[in-house]
Formats: C-alpha cells, sequence, structure tokens
C-alpha cells in the first residue's frame, strides 16, 4: 500500500511558477512509475506528466502536449518524494493536480495505468 500527499498547489498570475510535491509513504517509491493528472470543473481527469521507470535506477519524463517546454517532473528517491515545477503557468492549467503511482509499464497516459493516488491540491491561475 501507497499513500501519496500533495502540495504546493495555490493561486498564480498568468505567467508565474509553482513547484508541486507528492510525497509517498513506503519503501519501494523508486519502483513506482510517478504521474501527474490534473482535472478542471466539469472535464475528465487530464495527464500531465509521468516518471516512468526504465531500469534499476533508470527513470524517462514524458509529458502531455499543453504542457510540454512549460514543467518539469522529477524526483528524489531517498525522500520519496516526486515533483512537478510549473513554470509559465496559463489559465487553462487551473485545476486540481493529482499525483499517482503505479507499475504498468503499457498505461502511462491513463488513469488506469496507475494504482494509487493522492488527494489532490488545488492549483488555480489568474488572468
Amino acid at each position: 500500500q501507497v499513500q501519496l500527499i500533495e502540495s504546493g498547489g495555490g493561486l498564480v498570475q498568468a505567467g508565474g511558477s509553482l513547484r508541486l510535491s507528492c510525497a509517498a509513504s513506503g519503501r519501494t517509491f523508486g519502483r513506482y512509475h510517478m504521474a501527474w493528472f490534473r482535472q478542471a470543473p466539469g472535464k475528465e481527469r487530464e495527464f500531465v506528466s509521468t516518471h516512468k521507470r526504465s531500469g534499476s535506477n533508470t527513470y524517462i519524463a514524458y509529458y502531455g502536449d499543453s504542457v510540454k517546454g512549460r514543467f518539469t517532473i522529477s524526483r528524489d528517491n531517498a525522500k520519496g518524494t516526486v515533483y512537478l515545477q510549473m513554470n509559465n503557468l496559463k489559465p487553462e492549467d487551473t485545476g486540481v493536480y493529482y499525483c499517482a503511482a503505479g507499475t504498468s509499464s503499457y498505461v502511462i497516459y491513463e488513469t488506469s495505468g496507475y494504482d494509487y493516488w493522492g488527494q489532490g491540491t488545488q492549483v488555480t491561475v489568474s488572468s
């Protein structure tokens, strides 16, 4: 069982930056693909980024088209934490951001590929 706790959300003006953090419980953090999804009001949960495990200590980052070049995902296995650095934020980035953990190597862009979810943190970008 993995528990995920997000933090770092808030209100920011367009063009600003935020860094989200997701702290995971458990000793096997390094074996999980760690992802961020977001959900705007009235919309489905959308893939943002994932840090996919590709070897014993190797990871590959993937991003949704709408955030490429602006967001950066990273992790610190020693701290059991994954981060999402968000730069040049836009009003359309507004939503609840969820951290997720999973081990499926084939479904990394869909919510079904992840087994554990955090409660979410609100990000609001004003124009």
